[in-house]
């Protein structure tokens, strides 16, 4: 289960589910055991410099070595560019949890899992 952050100074008109959305389908497509990606964004309103700092976050596992990754970056950063329609520092970082990291679902009886 992916996690994207987008952190964002306010000042950008951008449309973050259309980015969430692209992400995660790009995510996928190049690793289809990746699953649902759970995606936040946090507009910020004090900031220097107008720019978005995309973080992925991903399991560890053994297919996802240093092509994995070149290509996913590369492939998610042209997917992003087109939705910036002002000027600004882009940033973009794939990172891989630890072997302690701890990812699954709480379910409470009667409730749904939300989107």
């Amino acid at each position: 289960m992916p996690h994207v952050e987008i952190k964002y100074s306010d000042n950008l008109n951008i449309n973050t589910q259309a980015i969430f959305d692209d992400v995660e389908i790009i995510i996928n497509q190049k690793d289809a055991s990746a699953g649902v990606c759970k995606s936040r964004a946090y507009p910020c309103s004090e900031y220097k410099h107008t720019h978005i700092l995309v973080t992925i976050s991903l399991l560890t596992k053994p297919h996802r070595d240093e092509q994995f990754t070149l290509e996913l970056s590369a492939e998610i950063e042209s997917a992003i560019k087109p939705h910036l329609k002002q000027n600004l520092y882009f940033s973009l970082n794939i990172e891989y949890s630890s072997a302690y990291y701890t990812t699954n679902v709480h379910q409470v009886d009667g409730e749904t899992l939300g989107s």
